[in-house]
């Protein structure tokens, strides 16, 4: 492995060998980190708007497909 810092940027260099569903894993959690580095939300109102947001997922594919 191979970690090297540019200006703008980190590159990781990893051998072909790699499993790939492994270090899709790993990827998503560095997106993660990325994409909340500057949020200003607290962890219960991402909860709470995740939940909310499930909620009506859930209800719009009941009424979708005829579920009660």
């Amino acid at each position: 492995m191979i970690l090297e810092r540019t200006k703008n940027e980190i590159l990781i260099r990893l051998p072909a060998n790699i499993e790939l569903s492994r270090l899709q894993t790993i990827l998503d959690y560095l997106e993660y980190l990325e994409l909340t580095s500057k949020s200003l939300g607290k962890e219960s109102e991402v909860i709470e708007l995740s939940q909310e947001a499930n909620k009506s997922m859930w209800q719009k594919i009941k009424e979708a497909r005829g579920i009660q």
